[in-house]
């Protein structure tokens, strides 16, 4: 056997280990960079006419319908911001319906 032969079906031995280590290491660094999953959401809180949850993972909020009994919208960390998106979307959905 020569030296070039061994040499390949060496390195073709830890191939694939190699390649299963860093596919690994992959998927690891991206769920550690996509952050919280928000799987575990509070109780709805009332908040003048309109309800919101709350992650209790990383505290961002997300607005909540009480009769469909389900969250609906985007995610924020200030309530306030989240009410006003929602009177701006519904202002101009009143407004092509006019």
């Amino acid at each position: 056997m020569t030296t070039e032969h061994s040499k390949k079906k060496r390195w073709s031995r830890w191939a694939w280990p190699l390649g299963l280590l860093a596919a690994g290491a992959g998927s690891a660094a991206a769920f550690l960079l996509r952050g919280c999953w928000h799987t575990k959401m509070g109780w709805p809180v009332r908040e003048g006419d309109h309800s919101y949850r709350v992650c209790l993972g990383c505290g961002i909020k997300r607005l909540f319908d009480e009769k469909r009994f389900r969250g609906y919208g985007p995610y924020a960390y200030d309530v306030k911001e989240l009410i006003a998106r929602e009177r701006a979307i519904r202002m101009r959905h009143r407004r092509k319906t006019a």
